[in-house]
């Protein structure tokens, strides 16, 4: 199985277990993350990238893969991708860079139809 294929069924069958328990702080949570990143003011494409420079920052692999995932989908490129990760190791500094490692196999993956 694909790192990608992998992510995506764990995420998947792990979010249907948050939502089972019906709890309304945690649903009214995951409903506001989902609408801060539909088109506004900013297009989506600009807030997925946005959420791909947090996510190193922030060094959170798990979204990393989503926003990388949601990259691929909207069709960013490779030259895009690689000036995120510029800017969120300039931001974030050396520590980004294992993150960078990772989200690189992730997007090769994505780019290989994985």
């Amino acid at each position: 199985m694909s790192i990608v294929q992998e992510f995506n069924d764990y995420r998947a069958k792990m979010n249907e277990k948050i939502f089972a328990q019906n709890n309304k702080a945690l649903n009214r949570f995951f409903a506001l993350d989902k609408n801060c990143y539909e088109a506004g003011a900013l297009d989506v494409k600009t807030k997925e990238l946005l959420g791909l420079v947090a996510s190193m920052v922030l060094r959170c692999d798990d979204c990393i893969r989503y926003h990388l995932g949601t990259c691929h989908e909207l069709g960013v490129s490779r030259e895009e991708i690689f000036e995120v990760f510029s800017i969120a190791n300039l931001v974030g500094g050396s520590i980004c860079i294992p993150h960078t490692r990772r989200a690189v196999e992730y997007w090769e993956a994505l780019e290989a139809g994985e």
